[in-house]
């Protein structure tokens, strides 16, 4: 048996065509495209990398982009008082920090100043809140990402034992909270979970996002369960996800690779949500289902 490759990098190339023709829509109606402002703070490679690709896409998709770079040293109180500012944009209709924040800066103290309403990375614990609670807000984008691809190849979710192995505010408990929203039976695991090959091995889906180098085996999957790998990890051997992509696959049904999986899906989402954002603040009428 050999698994069904899901192609994420065409999926997200997809749904990001759809966005620019909607972009296009919402700039005749407003008289202005969407706005996304992202805010780097200091020189971390690997952050600027996900800026640059970010701002990219922003333009390729006709949105207006903002871009704020701060040095390193800069003040809490400066990055505080900028996210106000953006805040109080009119033509700014998300607002994102880029992470991780220099050491001196309490992330969580900027992540709350940002308005809910503009919290397109879905961090906020308004947002949070709102996930939880089945009411509309902002849903981190890789994990909605994920349920996006599992739709596109499932269908409808509901009844499917899934697993999450992961915790995070970014991608384990969201996950597991769209997955519930989606009425599947949901086992939220970890790296302590006790026996967690056999935790694993009972789900139709599998969501890996723990942060570990092919820490899942292919002889933890059940045979034909679908298996989304949301790990990102730098080896000798060149980025691998959390899961051993050759054993899994082996045995799985479908399974995400590692680049060109869960990877693309996070910017076309964040796109998503910027326009979801600008069409709300806007009041103009639009079909998030048309995307």
């Amino acid at each position: 048996m050999s698994a069904d490759i899901i192609d994420g990098k065409a999926f997200a190339a997809g749904l990001r065509a759809r966005i620019a023709i909607q972009v296009q829509a919402f700039a005749a109606a407003a008289g202005r495209p969407p706005g996304l402002a992202v805010v780097l703070v200091g020189d971390d490679p690997a952050s600027a990398v996900y800026v640059r690709s970010k701002h990219k896409a922003v333009r390729e998709a006709g949105m207006e982009g903002f871009e704020y770079r701060l040095p390193a040293d800069v003040a809490q109180a400066e990055l505080l008082a900028l996210v106000e500012r953006l805040n109080a944009d009119v033509n700014v209709d998300g607002i994102l920090v880029q992470l991780p924040l220099p050491k001196h800066i309490d992330e969580q103290a900027i992540l709350t100043r940002i308005d809910p309403d503009k919290d397109v990375d879905g961090f906020h614990p308004v947002n949070a809140g709102r996930l939880a609670t089945g009411l509309d807000g902002f849903v981190p984008c890789t994990p909605l990402g994920c349920v996006m691809l599992l739709k596109d190849r499932l269908g409808d979710l509901a009844g499917f034992d899934a697993v999450v192995i992961g915790r995070s505010n970014i991608v384990g408990k969201p996950m597991a909270q769209l997955l519930i929203r989606e009425s599947c039976t949901v086992t939220v695991a970890h790296s302590r979970t006790k026996d967690l090959s056999s935790v694993v091995r009972r789900a139709d889906i599998v969501v890996a996002a723990v942060g570990r180098p092919a820490m899942v085996k292919g002889e933890w999957i059940k045979p034909g369960a679908t298996v989304i790998d949301v790990g990102i990890n730098r080896t000798e051997d060149g980025l691998v996800g959390d899961v051993d992509f050759a054993g899994a696959a082996s045995v799985a049904g479908a399974i995400t690779p590692v680049p060109g999986g869960v990877g693309p899906m996070t910017i076309a989402v964040l796109l998503r949500n910027t326009l979801v954002s600008a069409h709300r603040r806007a009041k103009v009428a639009f079909d998030q289902d048309a995307l």
